[in-house]
């Protein structure tokens, strides 16, 4: 993967944000263009993981709360494919709770992050878990 990383510009990391808040994925889709990065959007778990395997993204943001299938399972079903068991998934939530947070981590996911999230938290987990400099 070619990254291209002056300064915090992130040119071509494919990132995906999954969310069905057409504002969630407006403003993260915004922030993260405006760092270079490529970014692939879906409303819910079905229509991301026909995406994700088509495009197959760096890095996941799933919201928990979708209607169909919801964040975690969607983070279960991306982490018991071998394919993509290494990508990073974050989970974006508007709740803080504990018991969140830890079901995230069993399903797998990398990351938890609070809704409304900041630019910072987005792409601080991008550098955590798919940049390395």
């Amino acid at each position: 993967m070619n990254l291209n990383i002056s300064g915090n510009g992130l040119a071509g990391l494919k990132v995906m944000v999954i969310d069905d808040s057409k504002t969630i994925r407006r403003t993260a889709e915004t922030l993260l263009k405006k760092e270079g990065c490529d970014v692939l959007t879906a409303v819910d778990g079905f229509e991301a993981l026909a995406k994700i395997s088509d495009q197959k993204p760096a890095i996941i943001f799933v919201d928990i709360m979708m209607p169909r299938l919801d964040g975690y399972q969607t983070c279960a079903l991306i982490k018991n494919n071998p394919q993509f068991r290494g990508t990073p998934v974050i989970m974006l939530s508007s709740k803080d709770g504990l018991f969140d947070k830890a079901r995230g981590r069993i399903v797998g996911a990398e990351q938890y992050l609070t809704k409304p999230f900041t630019r910072d938290e987005l792409l601080g987990a991008i550098h955590r878990h798919v940049v390395t400099v």
